[in-house]
């Protein structure tokens, strides 16, 4: 059993002011294999004094130096791989190969173009060459910093280096049901050098040190990746004292696969939703068809979710694992039999759990045809390996069925008819749009529309995030 109980503060683990053992639990197996404490109010209020101190001076470190830490850190991080993979797989059931190869790379990877943008980035700089006036970028102070289960270590470096690389100072609060990677992340920190008091770590649930960052007075900005119901809290909480919010919340993405799209347009909408076992808030969880090819495409789509195959989570190979907790387990049952329910079809998996896996959170790979977007398989985020497929006539209704959502996270769309492609993107309600399978890039804006969030993490736009600007009149 491990045992991470005590908190990183002041740049040193150290107990927890009350005590409140927490056990983290492996999906895999339903069985606790780490031990951590939730923080207290108490414990909130000692990490935000010390990064209120430690801000003074390190807000006015120069680039150049945070460079080189920050170098370090990214040499130190790829030291741990084999770790950091190790300890997602057991945390949240990333198999392994996936843990590595998406999870524990997509760390690296914004580590890596941050410190790039940061060697770029120009925090001061005259308003024009005519101009006597001076814009300067000034890091915006204490940050509170909660990320999420689904993609750990991608989230907290989403967070985590943008302000370190502006100069703030801040909390980060992991998931409590994922919180052994950020623990490593921790350590790595006060490995790469930083100054004690620069970046803290306490844990905690929602309830408790999430609302306590969210409401107090000396944090400056809040940074939070996780449901739009948790989002809606936060800013309830933060409205108080006027404080930056920046949400990454949920999403109900749309896949628009025309008659003309490429042969394994289908095929790679069904294995992009599954992976991660569903747990990705851009899942293209909708599966808009043409109705001159549905009859083809439901056929396709059963198969390839019948190939893929579930198993526990530290096993290498090509297959998902279990989803997180078991009550996201039984939100997602709940969701799969409200669609038998409501009239859908279902075409592949089900409520009943794989077989040999009768311990532990596992979905079968489940797909629905003859939906309708009203139904609460196609309206609620489930979080989990189901797609729902959804007939259509012409764009114009394809287009009106995937903004029919409080959601615009990510949209997805399959042609090989390269202008109309273009013109679907640019009508899409929603921060970022998949052409035929294309990904973004590292340092590309991500961040969505309407109850999925605001502001934008990654690149220039994740830096400016953590940035406050100001305009000095008669510089010259």
């Amino acid at each position: 059993m491990i045992d991470k109980r005590k908190f990183y503060i002041n740049g040193a683990w150290i107990n927890p002011i009350i005590k409140n053992d927490f056990e983290v639990i492996n999906p895999s197996s339903e069985q606790p294999y780490a031990f951590i404490s939730l923080g207290s109010k108490e414990d909130v209020d000692l990490a935000v004094n010390v990064a209120k101190k430690a801000f003074i001076t390190w807000s006015q470190v120069d680039k150049k130096e945070k460079i080189s830490l920050l170098e370090n850190l990214l040499k130190i991080y790829k030291s741990r791989w084999d770790e950091i993979t190790q300890t997602m797989s057991e945390e949240m059931g990333a198999p392994l190969d996936w843990s590595s190869s998406a999870q524990t790379s997509s760390g690296a990877d914004h580590i890596n173009d941050f410190i790039l943008r940061l060697k770029n980035f120009e925090f001061e700089k005259r308003f024009n060459k005519n101009s006597n006036n001076y814009i300067v970028y000034e890091p915006i102070g204490v940050c509170g910093l909660i990320t999420p289960w689904n993609w750990p270590i991608n989230q907290i470096t989403l967070k985590v280096i943008p302000a370190l690389a502006t100069g703030c100072t801040m909390i980060l609060k992991p998931s409590e049901i994922a919180p052994i990677s950020g623990i490593i992340f921790a350590e790595i920190i006060h490995e790469a050098g930083f100054p004690p008091g620069v970046f803290n770590l306490v844990n905690g649930d929602g309830d408790g040190v999430g609302t306590d960052l969210s409401s107090h007075q000396d944090i400056d900005m809040i940074s939070f990746t996780g449901s739009t119901r948790a989002g809606k809290l936060i800013s309830k909480n933060a409205a108080e004292t006027i404080k930056r919010v920046c949400l990454e919340l949920g999403g109900k993405g749309g896949n628009i696969v025309f008659a003309d799209s490429h042969p394994e347009a289908v095929r790679e909408g069904v294995r992009n939703i599954m992976s991660n076992s569903g747990q990705s808030c851009d899942a293209p969880t909708r599966m808009l068809v043409e109705k001159s090819i549905y009859k083809r495409a439901v056929e396709e789509a059963a198969d390839e979710a019948n190939k893929i195959k579930v198993d526990i989570a530290s096993k290498n190979g090509n297959h998902i694992g279990p989803v997180i907790s078991k009550t996201q387990y039984d939100k997602i049952i709940d969701l799969i039999n409200s669609g038998i329910n409501e009239g859908a079809t279902l075409v592949a998996g089900g409520p009943e759990k794989p077989n040999g896996l009768e311990k532990g959170y596992f979905v079968k790979p489940t797909i629905f045809t003859d939906v309708t977007n009203n139904m609460r398989i196609a309206k609620e985020e489930i979080f989990g390996p189901v797609l729902s497929i959804i007939p259509f006539e012409d764009e114009d209704e394809a287009i009106s069925i995937v903004n029919d959502t409080s959601y615009g996270l990510g949209n997805y769309v399959q042609t090989q008819d390269k202008e109309k492609s273009k013109r679907v993107a640019r009508k899409f309600r929603s921060g970022g749009v998949y052409i035929n399978g294309n990904s973004a890039e590292p340092g590309t804006p991500f961040g969505g529309y309407r109850q999925s969030g605001n502001g934008r993490e990654g690149g220039d736009w994740g830096l400016e995030e953590y940035l406050e600007i100001k305009t000095i009149c008669g510089w010259e």
